[in-house]
């Protein structure tokens, strides 16, 4: 019955403090979001566990993935930092609980704070105890905290994984755009490279003037100067790649042309409410607003009185052999500090964070616009690189067509030199415009994976 009495005296105080806690509870910012996407047609169902870079049916790219996941030194060091905050809470969790400190001692000598007649031994063994009362709640609001900063650095890891996987394979694509650039110059250099070696010889048998043999000097130099340019640009691609994975820079070989990257052409976007639900970069500002909030409870609470309780037991002789039968010393105490001449600092630190929770819903709200726009730009991205790669790909077709019968024109002496030039010009361009689309309608797809907080689904249920 004694044991049951005070275990509910105990639960009454903690009810009590409780009741204490000060400062206003968390509650979550409304937002206006639209009902949906302005670009978006379909429906989706979120996933962010789905492996969503398999989707593009390319082993190579599914390997680079998995290998920077597990290799990446960003990603690593940011697990790091997951650790360190979960680590922090525990600290912050420990304050709450009462601190025991042991402390031993041996000397000898006359002066003991003031001088002795004799020299003697002294010994002395104590244990003491510390424990300031969380009366207004401001270790349970750090706890809130610091709970809320492990959060915010989970969700921070979260958004640096999808982050990594974007930039590699945004990376892996522009690889892909430049050789296939490069397969495009060398092929172009060689075609002009053999008409130029004709037209000089026509040149040098006075058939055509000089004008005609400048020209082609001209559109072959080009095409030739586009060579070490591409090859330069893949080399920096697969350094830049090679640390994305964690490894040394080096060739990244065995990739697949870019036109046979097969991708899903219609990818929903879902409803603007659910980027609240999966978008890590949010849900991070969402936590550290609920950190700012609890530290404005404790700057309130750290203006009131706070009351600390101490205790001390131990030991003290002259001689070992009666150290442990001298009788103990001990003592007990409460103390109760409050500001007085450092009040108006106090306040100050107050209006701080109320500041800085203000900032924190501000930056909240620009975190969530972000997100929309994000989804949004990408959304019409998708749709208009849709019809510009269509577009380009109706005019290579004609530029390689013109190419071809200009060239004949020319040799049987219907069309002038600069017509045949200009088809040329028109063909190496196009080519590479549409190389250029292809690359970014790819690398939009991977951004809207990103802005989306995951993978996704496509939802075929019936409505």
């Amino acid at each position: 019955m004694r044991i049951f009495k005070i275990l509910t005296l105990f639960l009454l105080v903690l009810l009590i403090m409780e009741g204490c806690k000060i400062g206003k509870n968390y509650t979550k910012p409304e937002t206006e979001l639209p009902e949906t996407f302005r670009f978006d047609q379909d429906s989706t169902t979120v996933n962010a566990e789905i492996e969503w870079w398999g989707m593009f049916r390319d082993s190579l790219l599914d390997t680079l993935v998995r290998y920077a996941l597990v290799n990446n030194n960003d990603l690593l060091i940011a697990a790091q930092h997951i650790e360190q905050a979960r680590l922090g809470l525990k600290i912050q969790k420990a304050e709450m609980l009462p601190k025991f400190d042991m402390s031993a001692q041996a000397s000898r000598g006359n002066y003991a704070g003031f001088k002795l007649d004799n020299t003697g031994n002294n010994f002395t063994l104590t244990g003491s105890m510390s424990w300031e009362i969380d009366l207004w709640g401001k270790y349970r609001r750090m706890n809130e905290a610091a709970r809320a900063q492990f959060l915010s650095t989970s969700y921070g890891y979260q958004f640096m994984r999808i982050s990594l996987i974007t930039a590699v394979a945004t990376t892996y694509f522009q690889l892909l755009e430049y050789r296939e650039k490069l397969a495009i110059s060398e092929s172009t250099f060689e075609i002009r490279d053999r008409s130029l070696e004709m037209i000089r010889q026509r040149f040098d048998a006075g058939i055509i003037p000089e004008i005609d043999l400048n020209h082609a000097q001209i559109q072959t130099g080009l095409a030739e100067a586009a060579i070490p340019y591409y090859k330069r640009l893949i080399g920096q691609t697969e350094n830049y790649l090679s640390v994305l994975l964690g490894q040394v820079p080096q060739s990244i070989k065995d990739t697949v042309m870019l036109e046979n990257v097969v991708v899903d052409p219609n990818i929903p976007a879902g409803l603007p409410s659910e980027l609240l639900l999966r978008r890590p970069d949010i849900l991070s500002a969402e936590q550290e607003l609920v950190a700012q909030n609890a530290y404005v409870a404790v700057a309130q609470a750290d203006r009131l009185p706070s009351i600390s309780l101490t205790g001390l037991f131990g030991a003290a002789s002259s001689e070992l052999s009666s150290f442990f039968t001298g009788g103990a010393a001990w003592s007990i105490g409460a103390g109760l500090i409050s500001p007085l001449f450092h009040w108006r600092q106090k306040s100050n630190r107050l209006k701080i964070e109320r500041s800085m929770y203000e900032a924190a819903i501000h930056n909240y709200d620009n975190v969530v616009l972000n997100a929309l726009r994000e989804v949004e730009d990408i959304l019409v991205a998708i749709e208009t690189l849709k019809n510009e790669q269509t577009a380009y790909q109706r005019t290579v077709n004609a530029a390689l067509n013109a190419q071809k019968l200009s060239g004949e024109r020319y040799d049987r002496g219907v069309a002038n030199y600069i017509e045949y030039l200009e088809s040329q010009r028109q063909a190496f361009e196009t080519q590479l415009q549409l190389v250029g689309v292809k690359q970014q309608l790819l690398s939009s797809y991977i951004q809207l994976y990103k802005a989306l907080g995951g993978g996704w689904t496509v939802d075929t249920s019936t409505k």
